[in-house]
């Protein structure tokens, strides 16, 4: 007889049991315990979590004067589920907004969610929320959240520094540290450094009494957890070089960039038309912005690594080096020249004739470096001048030109070096030195940055090698990150050949003829090159490279003026000028300054397109 076994199902029934009692015992734990601690107790207090936002690093130059620190503001929050009736007219009246705007918000905050805080009116400062403050308790649902806006105490280096605002969506799914309504790094170092600058958040659980009082830390702060200060970034920055270089390019489209060749640490950028980088602090950050991007003048745009322009006769000294490592000419070799006369490229100015390297530097003899160019490119160890290019092609390239540095600098641009597909593609394989000879004297297809041309200088400074440009010095508690960029690049080139280089370039300041010599210092050795740069869509951009002090090299800068004509009329006195101020801390030379600091480019040439997108 078969006898079935219904020991299994009471197995099962025995378990069902057992799980609705623990349901029953957890629920009403619940509501004994965690209930009355979390939510309600017998004396109206509640808890409420609130988010510890860590004062963002502070930034300072390289001889410690701060550039960027924290100043207290406050966000106001608000959790629907908890607002009652309140006189909506009043409440507005204190927030200094309109019954619109307060009833948009709060449908938002709704949406959101009706349990958990989100910010009402954010970026109160300290001032403002005082008065709020005092009141706030008579609006339930409502409170404070404290934050830290950035402030700069000179309003200077703006595209340098950066600046933070409100994460947007795309950036809130690439790092789940954030939450909606944080801020983060948006540019310049404030975006490179942000996980250095941002700190870790904290969370403070308090209890809050019926009347929306703060009464204190919940069980004496037993679970909150402190929230961790961002570190500190030096950078090699220097303020009063930068304050001086924005001065001087005051009323002037265009850049300066500072490098000590030494570090490769950023001295100063400046790209004119600048702002105050307060702008863009606070409740009135999208306004400005809106502003500053309508701006005809492109003030928004760091001119200094996203500027592109042919480098004209500075780019001379490129096509001489590479001339003299593929020995198609030495120091000592002389080519004529028939001034304005000449041909296929024309020299701006009759000078002596024959020249040698040297005199050609001085001189700027465009006949010269044609002459140069072809015969790098038509070199006889080369099977054609396809083959010669490239060779060229690839020294040019060892200078840090066609490509980013791909530092610390966010958004720069890579210029452009044209290679040998480029014009295969253009002129169907059939090209030779004369069909690209605008390359000759940096004109053509060549596009470079302020800050390649300020790089090449300090190459040129330190006979073949650079520091990647950039613009840390150090991170507190943090030396792996400076570190990286103190591995030098080598050029193609042997140190050999740049002295003559360097020799020229000293008599440009120093020579008889020397396109700089009306900016020469007793006490310094200036090393430099003019170049004016063709602009097809008005006035020729003034351009100048420079050094000093020949010996050992403390600075190498690059400036740029457009739409100024020559490059000895504005961009030398500029750079040479920036020179005495870092190296004296002083200015002797008072006329030039003031021509310089009281010269209006803009509104002559306002209405021109400039060549630098």
């Amino acid at each position: 007889m078969y006898v079935r076994d219904y020991s299994g199902r009471k197995i099962v029934i025995i378990g069902v049991f057992i799980l609705v009692a623990l349901i029953y015992l957890g629920r009403l734990f619940y509501l004994q315990v965690v209930d009355q601690r979390f939510k309600l107790s017998a004396d109206n207090i509640v808890v409420r979590n609130v988010r510890e936002y860590p004062p963002r690093g502070r930034i300072y130059d390289r001889t410690n004067n701060l550039l960027v620190y924290n100043e207290a503001a406050y966000d106001l929050m608000v959790v629907p589920s908890q607002v009652k009736t309140i006189d909506t007219l009043e409440f507005c009246k204190l927030l200094g907004t309109d019954t619109a705007t307060f009833n948009k918000q709060l449908k938002s905050a709704k949406r959101y969610s009706r349990y958990k805080p989100s910010v009402f009116l954010k970026q109160i400062s300290k001032e403002d929320f005082g008065i709020i403050q005092e009141k706030l308790y008579h609006y339930p649902g409502f409170y404070s959240q404290t934050r830290t806006l950035r402030h700069y105490p000179q309003p200077i280096a703006a595209h340098l520094l950066g600046n933070i605002g409100e994460i947007s969506q795309r950036e809130l799914k690439k790092d789940r540290f954030y939450k909606a309504g944080d801020y983060i790094g948006k540019s310049g170092i404030e975006k490179y450094y942000e996980k250095q600058l941002r700190g870790h958040k904290g969370m403070k659980i308090i209890e809050v009494d019926v009347h929306n009082r703060d009464k204190g830390s919940y069980l004496n702060g037993k679970f909150d957890t402190v929230a961790i200060v961002g570190k500190n970034i030096m950078i090699g920055l220097d303020a009063d070089l930068q304050l001086y270089g924005e001065q001087l390019m005051q009323n002037k489209l265009g850049s300066i960039v500072a490098i000590d060749p030494g570090t490769g640490e950023i001295l100063a950028m400046v790209s004119s038309p600048s702002f105050d980088p307060n702008m863009l602090v606070g409740r009135e950050r999208s306004r400005n912005f809106t502003l500053l991007l309508e701006d005809t003048l492109k003030p928004i745009m760091n001119r200094a690594i996203m500027g592109t322009y042919p480098p004209g006769s500075t780019f001379k000294m490129v096509n001489a080096l590479v001339a003299l490592q593929e020995k198609v000419i030495y120091g000592g070799s002389e080519f004529t020249c028939q001034g304005r006369m000449s041909r296929p490229i024309k020299c701006t100015h009759d000078h002596i004739s024959p020249l040698a390297l040297e005199e050609a530097i001085q001189q700027s003899c465009n006949s010269y470096f044609w002459k140069t160019f072809r015969n790098t490119l038509n070199n006889t160890k080369y099977k054609s001048s396809h083959e010669g290019y490239q060779a060229w092609y690839n020294h040019v390239m060892s200078f840090g030109f066609g490509q980013k540095f791909n530092t610390d600098i966010p958004y720069e641009l890579s210029g452009n070096i044209p290679d040998s597909a480029y014009f295969d593609k253009l002129y169907r394989g059939v090209w030779n030195a004369l069909t690209v000879r605008s390359l000759a004297i940096g004109q053509g297809e060549i596009l470079v940055t302020p800050i390649q041309l300020a790089n090449m200088v300090a190459i040129i400074a330190n006979r073949g090698y650079y520091f990647p440009p950039h613009v840390v010095k150090s991170i507190e508690g943090n030396d792996t990150v400076a570190n990286k960029y103190k591995t030098t690049t080598p050029t193609s080139i042997e140190a050999r050949y740049f002295d003559v280089v360097r020799k020229a370039m000293f008599t440009v300041f120093e020579g008889e003829h020397g396109t700089a010599r009306y900016y020469k210092l007793d006490s310094i050795t200036q090393c430099g090159k003019t170049g004016t740069v063709e602009n097809p869509h008005g006035d020729d951009h003034s351009i100048f490279i420079a050094f000093a002090p020949m010996k050992n090299p403390k600075i190498a800068l690059s400036v740029i003026v457009e739409n100024s004509g020559y490059g000895s009329k504005w961009a030398a006195p500029i750079a040479s000028l920036m020179i005495e101020k870092y190296l004296t801390g002083k200015i002797t030379r008072g006329r030039i300054e003031k021509r310089m600091l009281e010269g209006n480019l803009v509104s002559k040439n306002q209405d021109q397109t400039t060549n630098n997108e």
